[in-house]
Order: C-alpha cells, then structure tokens, then sequence
C-alpha cells in the first residue's frame, strides 16, 4: 500500500476523515485482546526475542497498554486545532494549528521488541488518521503474523479498512522499497549505520524521516545514591532482555566513595542470575540472544577489554547447550578505559560495565564521552542534585533516581541526539509527527473588524508609504511608552498627508 493506490488510496483517503469515536473504538478493541491475550503474546514475543517471559510482560505488553491508554485519554486533546497568539501588530485577526494525517506511514522495526515495536507505530499512527505499513525484522517475521492477525481482526470488528495496517516481511531491499515507495513519512529504529542508509534513500523523494538509532545509555550513582534503589535498578538496566535494549544502560558510573559497595552488591546479585531458554519449564532472569553471532560479538568486545586490562568480576563467557542456543552469561566489568571499544561501541548483551568517578564534573564528562546520547539514569538522596547533573547530559531522556521510566510516561518524547538519531516518536510530539501542522489565520470578528490595505500602501504605493510602514513598526514594537507615541504620530501624519494628496 502507498498513497497512490487506487483502492488502498481511497481507503486511506477515508479513515483520514474518520472520527475520533472510532478511532478509539478500534484502541480500545486492541487494548481488551491484549489483556486478555497477556499469556499468548508473551509466549510469541518470547520464542522470537529469546527473552524471559516477565521481561516480555514489562516490555511488551505494559508499554503497548500504557501507550493506548494515554491515546484514549489525551490523544484527541493534542490533535484538535490548537489556538495560538496573534501577535501584536496581528491583535485582530485569529490564529491557530490544525493537525491533518500525513496520509501513510512507513516503519521499520527490529526484533528485539517483537509486539511491541510493531503496535508502538501502529497506535499512534491510526490515531491520528494515517494508514501504516511496517517492516518487521527478517528476525522476528514468525510472531509478526500472529500479531497482524490481531490487528486484522481488530479493524474487521470496528469496520475499518483491512488494508490499512499492512506487515511486510523481508530482508534489506523490502525496506528500502517501503523508503522509496511513496510513503509520506518513515520511520526507522535500529542500528546507525543502517539508519544512514535509509536517511540516503529517503533523500531521493524528501521523505522526512525519524531515526531512533543506537544507545549506550550512561548511569550516574551520585556519591549520596541509596544503594538499596540503585543497585537493583541497575542490574534491571543492564539485565532487562539480556540487554537487547536500544535504551538499555551500558555504563554505570560510579562516585568513588560508594564505588566498592556498589559493585560488591551487584557482583552479589549477578552470580545468582539464572540463564537459560525462557519458556524451557523453569524461571529464568536472562534469556538468549536474537540475533545470530551477536553472542559472539559481545564476547569479542569483554575480550578486547581484558586484553586492554579490564577485569571481569562475573560471568564473560559464551554458553552453549544441547539445543544450539545463543548465550552469553550475564557479565560484570571492571576498570574499563575510554580508550576501550567497548566503552565507545554499543553492545547490545548482558555485559555491565562500572566505572568510578572522582566527581559530578568527571561523572558528567564521562558520560558525554560517547558517540551516543539516547538516554540516562542519576541516583542521588537529593533530588536536586540529580536534576543538576541531569542537565548537563548529552541525551535526548533523562530520568531520575530510576531507568527508562521516561518511556512508561507516554506523555513524554523517545528519541537522542548525536549517533542516536533524530526527531521523536511517542509522546506528545511523537503522535503530531504523523501529522502535517497546517497554519491557519482569519479576522477574529470579520463583522466588525476586517483586514484591507490602507490606500497609500496598495499599488502603486504613495509617497508616505514607507514611512507609514516605519511608523507603524515604531508604534508597535517601539521599547517604550515615547516611541510608541513617536509611531502613532507618524503615521497619523502619513495617513493625513495621504488624505490631503488625494483630494
């Protein structure tokens, strides 16, 4: 589907100018499945990812309910004409945005968030009027028909379009001919290199893009942090989907005063960590990895850091089973160097790495010392003191004495900044992106008052009109109460003079 099919065109044409009411008639019929399909979807989402069922239930299905909420709730809200001042020399006329959908938008997704990262485009975009076509990963196209049956279903019982969801499922060319296929808007996550690419491709037809790339997100203990908090959000950051996580915390930079308790804790909690299939029978805190060789590229990059003098506290080694699984143990490092690959590489596996700071300035400057600026984490009693720290970090999210709550909060933008992309999905700015702002201005009582070009200023202007016009900047713009006076009298003047030419 594109804007130019004929059938599909005219489909597109019509949920564009559909209401509200059914808009969340069909959120609110995906929202019932999926509560009561919780167990199902996990299950997919898990033989897919590899990750444990729990993490699938926090990452998958909370979020994607937690997002459809917030459209129920406050979506209509931000889409409805928004009024805006006229300004001053404007003071009569009315002014306003209007939202109006892009028409269809692309999105390619990966596979480390198999559900969720095809209805996180999906609830946004047919809420605010567009059609969508998604590109799964060629890793995850197994539980994206499940999935788009779900969706299929949905639009069938709200008597919306069939086609206007549609999955793609391929390799590279499949998304670069969604890119280049007369979509009005893409949107891409994944990898930076790639991102590079579509931005190319999409450059040919000026197809705006949104690119949320890689992240090696920093994490700050302040030296006043309540361990009792940090540590175990920590572990969560770095463990949480093996740390198969565009936002997943990377570094954990920690003051020195409360650095060996800090990695005592976590060295604790880390060798107690169990690994293995996640719906092999038993509980499991770390799943497998996706994607083929990246097992063995996290471990290419602990053993580039041990060569470089790094010590590994637990785990740093690849497992294998009888089945062929991809695992690599949940690991802790010690006393990496920004000098170090792995310092400046995202590693997109269950490695934590900590490192010790002096001071916030150093702990600041570590943290900017990185290609990437997705997001981050500070822990401190004070909470202002995080605030002030927090500010200074190069990062499109920032959140406080906690991880990544900036993305349950589906008020707020995702995005970052340098490597990690651009423009934001989710959010308030995320859901009018899938649409085009249209500036609108009228005379705000034309029975009364209505917008004409003085005499002397329409064709062929007269003598007066350019001091006209510099009276009229000084009498409205003027810093104060005598020049304002000065431009009024200007153009009284102009505007007499004018009369008497006239006559």
């Amino acid at each position: 589907m594109t804007k130019r099919g004929g059938q599909s065109h005219h489909h597109v044409q019509a949920w564009k100018k559909s209401p509200f009411r059914k808009r969340k008639q069909l959120l609110k019929v995906l929202q019932q499945y999926i509560i009561e399909h919780q167990d199902e979807i996990c299950r997919e989402a898990s033989r897919d990812s590899g990750k444990p069922m729990v993490d699938a239930a926090f990452g998958e299905v909370m979020v994607t309910c937690e997002k459809i909420a917030w459209l129920l709730r406050e979506g209509e809200r931000y889409l409805k004409p928004e009024r805006r001042s006229p300004g001053v020399m404007m003071f009569y006329k009315s002014a306003r945005v209007e939202y109006h959908p892009l028409g269809v938008v692309g999105a390619i997704v990966p596979w480390n968030y198999p559900f969720h990262n095809v209805f996180n485009p999906l609830t946004a975009a047919i809420f605010a009027g567009n059609a969508l076509v998604i590109k799964v990963s060629e890793h995850a196209s197994w539980s994206s028909r499940y999935y788009g049956r779900i969706i299929s279903a949905a639009l069938s019982a709200v008597g919306a379009p069939q086609d206007l969801v549609q999955i793609v499922t391929g390799y590279s060319e499949a998304g670069s001919a969604l890119v280049t296929g007369g979509v009005d808007k893409v949107i891409f996550v994944g990898s930076t290199g790639v991102g590079k690419a579509v931005m190319r491709a999409a450059a040919l037809s000026l197809t705006p893009v949104v690119l949320e790339l890689g992240g090696k997100d920093a994490f700050i203990v302040c030296e006043d942090a309540d361990l009792s908090q940090a540590v175990p959000t920590a572990l969560r950051g770095a463990f949480q989907s093996c740390g198969q996580n565009c936002a997943g915390a990377e570094r954990f930079i920690v003051h020195r005063k409360v650095y060996d308790r800090f990695v005592s804790s976590a060295v604790e909690v880390a060798k107690q960590l169990r690994q293995g299939h996640a719906l092999g029978g038993r509980p499991v805190d770390c799943g497998a990895m996706c994607m083929p060789g990246l097992a063995e590229k996290v471990g290419q990059l602990v053993e580039d850091a041990v060569h470089g003098g790094a010590k590994v506290l637990v785990g740093g080694e690849l497992l294998t089973d009888e089945a062929g699984g991809q695992f690599y143990a949940p690991t802790v490092l010690v006393g990496v160097r920004p000098s170090m690959r792995i310092w400046k590489e995202e590693v997109f596996g269950p490695v934590m790495v900590i490192v010790e700071c002096g001071s916030d300035d150093e702990a600041v400057s570590m943290a900017n010392d990185c290609p990437f600026g997705l997001g981050s984490a500070v822990f401190s009693r004070s909470p202002a003191h995080a605030r002030s720290i927090g500010t200074r970090l190069e990062a499109g999210m920032t959140s406080i004495n906690d991880f990544a709550t900036t993305y349950m909060c589906q008020s707020l933008p995702f995005g970052g900044v340098k490597d990690s992309g651009f423009d934001r999905f989710a959010g308030i700015e995320g859901l009018r992106g899938m649409c085009t702002p249209k500036a609108v201005c009228e005379d705000r009582f034309p029975w009364l008052m209505r917008t004409d070009i003085p005499p002397l200023l329409q064709y062929p202007v007269g003598d007066s009109a350019f001091p006209f016009v510099c009276g009229l900047i000084s009498m409205f713009y003027g810093l104060s109460l005598r020049e304002n006076f000065r431009g009024l009298c200007s153009v009284i003047s102009c505007f007499i003079g004018s009369k008497k030419v006239s006559r």
